[in-house]
């Protein structure tokens, strides 16, 4: 860690805590594919969580430390507390309250249902979001719009449709996709729920208390199945998760279907930013919703 990155951390915290706050080492740690992260204790015993990066990911940043302040609001399942966002010299950083986590047990993965289903109960007048953020590298597109067909065709699946073009990537039947979208989701008059917006097993964890946390949000007001259908990709929640959610707020028909819908986002952002399998998948995954 540079001198520059290290003194401003040290002010960022010390700002925010109101305590003097000086670092005493630092611990790299897995942090997702994106930015480099690290854990940094203090003199007095303090620990940060903090992800840095270039300049350029200030506005990425700054965006999840935003959406993570919305979902604390709430007040219905834990995310790490955001302690600042900020850039100095070429870098940008976020710093975040540093969590313990330990294993998962049947009554954690049931509060985590529970407080999802509470999470999605928070809803506002619109499909969208404050201002675009990022689904993973890739800007996400956050238009308020007052119908969700709309807002999932134009600002979910247009966009990553055009960005796989632009890489040679070539679906025969995206334009048909597109067209049923209406169809796909007739009938269906979902409230917009704050969602959490890439929760996959990844995104998820418990305290060492077996507190649930949700964290890395690419967060927006939308279909709360979106958030459901996602956690079913990449080897999926166990059952009491599912269970103790449907409980809490029940599902609408045809969810199952819609799933496949909403997933085929993620996928085609996978596919965007990895290709390999993902490619094939996607277009799977079209051929199945044009042709059901």
């Amino acid at each position: 860690m540079d001198s520059s990155l290290k003194v401003a951390l040290e002010n960022a915290i010390s700002r925010a805590t109101g305590d003097e706050f000086q670092i005493e080492r630092t611990k790299a740690v897995s942090g997702g594919c994106i930015h480099n992260s690290l854990i940094i204790i203090g003199e007095n015993g303090g620990r940060f969580f903090v992800k840095t990066n270039t300049r350029e990911a200030f506005a990425m940043f700054k965006a999840e430390a935003e959406a993570l302040e919305v979902l604390a609001r709430a007040k219905t399942i834990r995310v790490p507390k955001p302690i600042h966002a900020g850039q100095i010299s070429q870098q940008a950083y976020l710093i975040l309250e540093a969590l313990s986590f330990s294993v998962s047990n049947q009554t954690s993965w049931e509060e985590m249902g529970q407080q999802l289903a509470a999470l999605h109960h928070h809803t506002a007048g619109y499909f969208g979001w404050s201002a675009d953020n990022w689904i993973g590298a890739t800007p996400q597109i956050n238009n308020p719009e007052n119908d969700w067909s709309t807002f999932f065709r134009e600002h979910r699946l247009k966009p990553q449709l055009k960005i796989a073009s632009r890489k040679g990537y070539r679906f025969a039947q995206a334009d048909k996709l597109l067209a049923s979208v209406e169809a796909l989701l007739r009938d269906h008059r979902p409230k917009p729920s704050l969602l959490h917006g890439d929760l996959w097993s990844g995104n998820a964890g418990f305290c060492d208390d077996g507190t649930p946390v949700i964290f890395d949000p690419a967060s927006y007001y939308g279909d709360r199945e979106t958030d459901l259908a996602f956690t079913k990709v990449f080897g999926g929640f166990p059952a009491a998760f599912y269970d103790a959610y449907t409980a809490a707020f029940p599902l609408e028909p045809g969810h199952e279907t819609r799933s496949k819908l909403y997933n085929l986002y993620h996928i085609l952002n996978h596919a965007n930013l990895f290709g390999g399998g993902y490619i094939n998948e996607a277009g799977s995954m079209i051929h199945e919703l044009v042709n059901r």
